[in-house]
Order: C-alpha cells, then sequence, then structure tokens
C-alpha cells in the first residue's frame, strides 16, 4: 500500500522538485513551476457522479501525463488504482488510488508526469545520466 509519504519520496527524489502545501492542506509537487502530481480529495460532485458505485478509497493523487494519447494509453494498461473520473475528461493526467497501486507503478507514473512537466534541458539532463 502506497502513502503519501511514498509519493513525497518518489517526487522528492527527482531534480529541481517543489512540494507545496495549498491553505487547504492539500500536497502538490511541482518542477519550473507546474505541478505534476497532487492530492486529489474528493468534492460532494465527485461522489454524487459516482452514483451507486463506491468511490476507491483514498489517499488519491492525480498526476501529469504527457498528453491525451498518453492518457488514453495509461489507462488501458488497467495497472490497478489508476482511473479517471468526468472532471478529468479531456485533461491530461490520470488518478491513482494509493492503497490500490503498486510502488514499481507510482514510481513510474510520477517520473512521466515529472517529464511532461519538466523544462526539455532539464528532462534531457536527467535521461541522459
Amino acid at each position: 500500500m502506497a502513502t503519501l509519504q511514498d509519493v513525497s519520496r518518489l517526487a522528492g527524489r527527482l531534480p529541481e522538485v517543489t512540494e507545496e502545501i495549498s491553505p487547504r492542506g492539500h500536497r502538490a509537487w511541482s518542477v519550473a513551476g507546474k505541478a505534476f502530481v497532487w492530492e486529489r480529495r474528493w468534492h460532494k460532485v465527485d461522489i454524487r457522479r459516482f452514483g451507486d458505485t463506491v468511490p476507491p478509497e483514498g489517499p488519491i493523487v492525480a498526476v501529469r501525463v504527457e498528453d491525451l494519447g498518453e492518457k488514453e494509453a495509461v489507462l488501458g494498461a488497467r495497472h490497478e488504482g489508476f482511473f479517471t473520473i468526468p472532471h478529468f475528461d479531456g485533461y491530461p493526467a490520470v488518478l491513482i488510488a494509493l492503497p490500490a497501486v503498486a510502488q514499481s507503478a507510482l514510481r513510474e507514473a510520477i517520473t512521466d508526469g515529472w517529464l511532461a512537466c519538466a523544462p526539455p534541458r532539464l528532462s534531457e539532463r536527467y535521461l541522459d545520466r
């Protein structure tokens, strides 16, 4: 079972990452001023949209992907814990239920999210190491 501490540790290992906490206490990790992973709590409208289906257990994080094609590929791979909701339709990010995700899949998603947001010079330097 992954935790927000795991997210913080994995994101913090990447170059030039900053961690922020919103006034409401939500955590987010950014590179070059762009959030690539952030805590996502359920809003009332989200819960209503689930109807009779029980929403995935939290904590939940959202992770950026390169584009909508990558989002489809990530969701199509059907990794345990990965999903989306209507609020994220048309937006390049996926949701991950931390209690259900494998550590390796979480690490890969966070790294890919960082690569999607990092400036080219930084991502090239990271990939060349």
